[in-house]
């Protein structure tokens, strides 16, 4: 018996269904970055709370879904539930969240860099020089993708 997942539990959702959700959620976390970097580049109007609150908001909902991704996990592990290999929906969707992801992680690198440069950031803010790796998505994607 698994201890993370008590047997008085029902069944977590579907995989398909809770990646599609995550993939929804990683959809609005991209077009807010994508907004935030519109608006840093356009130079005027920026408001940085806006984007914080937002963050902000979104931030418990994706914990939500990291943790139903805990459970499912927990429950398929307990119950010898397998993901299908084969399965082409749930590799399309993977593969759009990956792509998601790295997109996210190359903006808020942007994002970061052009508040820097604005003095909106203080460089205390910042990872120091050596753990900054100049081709880490490229580098992580490289890692997670199937060869």
């Amino acid at each position: 018996m698994n201890p993370a997942v008590p047997s008085s539990e029902p069944p977590p959702t579907e995989l398909g269904a809770l990646l599609q959700h995550y993939r929804a959620l990683c959809e609005e976390v991209l077009a807010l970055y994508t907004r935030e970097h519109q608006r840093l580049q356009q130079g005027a109007d920026y408001q940085p709370f806006e984007f914080y609150r937002l963050r902000k908001d979104l931030l418990p909902r994706l914990e939500a879904a990291l943790t139903e991704f805990k459970r499912w996990r927990g429950y398929a592990r307990s119950s010898g539930t397998l993901v299908p290999a084969s399965s082409t929906e749930l590799r399309r969707v993977i593969d759009q969240v990956q792509t998601m992801l790295m997109r996210i992680l190359q903006l808020d690198r942007e994002n970061q860099q052009a508040l820097l440069r604005r003095g909106l950031l203080p460089a205390a803010h910042l990872p120091p020089p050596a753990a900054q790796q100049p081709h880490f998505v490229a580098n992580l994607y490289r890692r997670h993708s199937t060869a």
